[in-house]
């Protein structure tokens, strides 16, 4: 993935929760969760990387236009802090990749009749399975 510039820091809001998970009695005494929100506007995206960004943010995106990402996964403040920014990072990078573009093909002659001449020997074998009747 290539490298894009960072984001801005005034975009980003950091809040630190109680978390679940690993550290035991720690857990109950440290706020080591990060929820990170992101203004989106503040961003000025184009507007195919907006459309692309909100599909893969998905249920994070809020009705404000932030996305919301959660990281409890570590024992520290730091570790999940970074952990956030940089599932945060990598989701803006990958709304910057487009989609490669499909080219429309045309099947050959050729192919048609093997297609067809499949079908019409599978047809035949169908045709044979039916009851047997004797006139």
């Amino acid at each position: 993935m290539t490298d894009w510039p960072p984001l801005p820091e005034d975009a980003i809001e950091e809040k630190f929760l109680a978390a679940t998970g690993p550290g035991g009695q720690n857990v109950n005494k440290v706020a080591t969760a990060v929820q990170i929100r992101l203004d989106v506007f503040a961003l000025r995206l184009h507007p195919d990387v907006y459309a692309r960004l909100k599909l893969l943010a998905g249920s994070r995106w809020t009705q404000e236009g932030e996305i919301v990402i959660t990281a409890r996964s570590f024992r520290t403040q730091d570790a999940n802090r970074q952990d956030a920014r940089e599932r945060l990072a990598e989701m803006i990078g990958r709304a910057h990749i487009r989609p490669a573009r499909r080219v429309k093909t045309k099947p050959t002659r050729a192919a048609k009749e093997r297609r067809l001449t499949g079908k019409s020997l599978r047809s035949d074998v169908k045709k044979g399975r039916g009851k047997i009747r004797i006139d």
